[in-house]
């Protein structure tokens, strides 16, 4: 501890991000990442750039990262927001709209939300999931207080539809909503296509997962101007360059390589479901999944157990010590061949097992 350390500094408990193994031998199925590589045209875009390009500071507005956006989820470029991955997306919200506030979110979800409610001075409130871990929409409706939801929610992969998303924006109109996708792309509702309708309602998403770019850190939101007018002030007052030259050309043939995405994204469920079945016959329990991960328990073998028997195979999952999941591990959708070595992987591990 440093004596120049701020009170508020003293006390925090940081995120704790999944590991990144330095050795490439390691079959890596902890950290959400696509299973695939970015796109040829993402690859030629960077390519393209110019040594001037990066002399120069970049485009502070993104607008052509915005357009490609925007044109993408059928909005104007004045409803995109973009940031340094979802994650600076959200913590810009909280800062503009969330700041010494009393937020609803779920007991079991993305553990950055109390982070940011440390840092930001707001009393969380933790909705229990129900007993088959789904969304108690009813509990978050029956609250004024404004909402953070993942959907699919972190870490069990159980999306809503957009219905009753829909529902819970128009409980209380005087009530924001911020719905995470940074899981988007693998077959859960969106909540974009309700922007153009509702003026509470702001959707986070990133590039990390849906476009294979964790490496390239591009987030953005899509909600009402007035919103995005605010997380502008918010990124003004902090910094007016967050996305270099670089990641605003990838993310912008990213989102313009829509053959890409829905053949990569099918390629994923292909897989999801091959694992599915695979741990299924295994022994596990598999909670239905719109996400590129699995959260599975076994039957008999405790989550501990097995997540450092793969461990010794070099198979590396994700598992936490809180009570309610420290039985389950969440399997992040790998390749067809990174499957199959994981499947390989649990059998030897279930066959070691008394």
């Amino acid at each position: 501890m440093s004596r120049f350390w701020v009170k508020k500094v003293e006390g925090m408990k940081p995120y704790v991000p999944g590991e990144q193994p330095e050795s490439r031998s390691v079959v890596k199925l902890n950290t959400n990442e696509h299973a695939l590589e970015p796109s040829n045209s993402v690859m030629a875009a960077i390519a393209r750039v110019q040594a001037d390009q990066l002399r120069r500071y970049p485009d502070p507005l993104a607008i052509d990262l915005r357009k490609a956006i925007a044109d993408s989820e059928g909005l104007s470029a004045a409803q995109v927001f973009v940031g340094n991955g979802s994650d600076e997306v959200l913590a810009h919200s909280w800062s503009a709209y969330l700041l010494g506030r009393t937020v609803q979110t779920l007991d079991t979800t993305y553990g950055f939300y109390p982070v940011w409610a440390d840092l930001y001075d707001s009393q969380l409130i933790e909705v229990p999931l129900q007993r088959d871990f789904s969304v108690d929409i009813a509990a978050l409706c029956d609250s004024p207080h404004p909402v953070v939801l993942a959907n699919p929610n972190a870490p069990t992969g159980i999306a809503l539809s957009v219905g009753e998303i829909e529902s819970l924006v128009n409980s209380n109109c005087d009530r924001l909503v911020i719905i995470d996708e940074a899981y988007h792309g693998f077959g859960a509702d969106t909540a974009a296509q309700l922007v153009d309708q509702h003026d509470n309602l702001i959707v986070s998403r990133s590039l990390s997962k849906s476009h294979a770019l964790a490496g390239m850190r591009v987030g953005y939101a899509l909600a009402n101007t007035e919103l995005i007018d605010g997380l502008n002030r918010i990124k003004d007052s902090f910094n007016s360059y967050p996305l270099d030259a670089i990641a605003q050309a990838a993310g912008a043939a990213a989102m313009r390589d829509h053959a890409w995405f829905e053949q990569s994204a099918d390629l994923v469920i292909r897989s999801r479901e091959v694992m599915r079945q695979g741990l299924i016959e295994q022994g596990f329990e598999v909670l239905p999944s719109s996400a590129n991960f699995l959260f599975v328990r076994h039957a008999q073998i405790s989550g501990k157990t097995i997540f450092e028997a793969l461990r010794a195979q070099d198979v590396i999952v994700r598992r936490w010590d809180k009570p309610r999941i420290a039985e389950w591990l969440r399997v992040s959708v790998g390749t067809l061949e990174q499957t199959a070595h994981l499947l390989n992987a649990v059998s030897e591990a279930l066959l070691e097992e008394p």
